[in-house]
């Protein structure tokens, strides 16, 4: 299946699954109404950060959206594909985990809205050096290392170098809270 339409399908489906209109939708994500409805039409796509804001308010792991069934596609950022995400294995409903290959190009800027409560990600510089906004500050994260953080607060990534960055991003759910999302 088409990445886009498998986002446009997965979207429509969990919003009437949950009986919500697309003003609901838009008032619990932070997405507007406009864009919501391109979306389940297959009219947009939508950036990683759009994603992260849509999943976050279904309370849906973000993988929900990039991982049909049996095919691990990627989704990024523009024509520029200024992130691209890459599921590394499909969401783990006993652990509850996602887990995803990043890479960021060159002076790009990904800034992520808090995740529901509870969220803790895992962060593994790859290659490259990562900067990371956590609390504020930013920090960098040189190849080889790594950072754990609360995901439920503000946080974003940046790349200064003239390098594409690549890194790993475990995220973990709170427990029990998806098990019957996915059956």
């Amino acid at each position: 299946m088409d990445i886009t339409l498998h986002l446009a399908t997965t979207l429509k489906t969990l919003r009437q699954a949950r009986g919500w209109s697309l003003s609901k939708l838009a008032d619990e994500t932070g997405v507007s109404k406009a864009m919501l409805g391109q979306i389940e039409r297959n009219e947009s796509s939508p950036t990683v950060s759009t994603l992260w804001k849509i999943a976050t308010g279904l309370n849906v792991p973000f993988s929900a959206f990039i991982t049909p069934e049996a095919d691990r596609q990627a989704v990024f950022d523009s024509q520029q594909q200024a992130m691209v995400v890459k599921p590394l294995f499909p969401w783990d409903e006993t652990l509850g985990f996602d887990y995803f290959s990043i890479t960021l190009a060159p002076g790009a800027l990904s800034e992520s809205t808090p995740h529901e409560a509870g969220v803790i990600e895992h962060v593994v510089v790859v290659s490259g050096e990562l900067e990371m906004k956590l609390d504020g500050t930013w920090q960098t994260i040189s190849a080889d290392s790594g950072v754990r953080f609360a995901g439920d607060k503000p946080h974003a990534y940046r790349n200064s170098s003239d390098r594409t960055v690549h890194f790993h991003s475990l995220i973990h759910y709170p427990r029990c809270r998806y098990a019957k999302l996915f059956r």
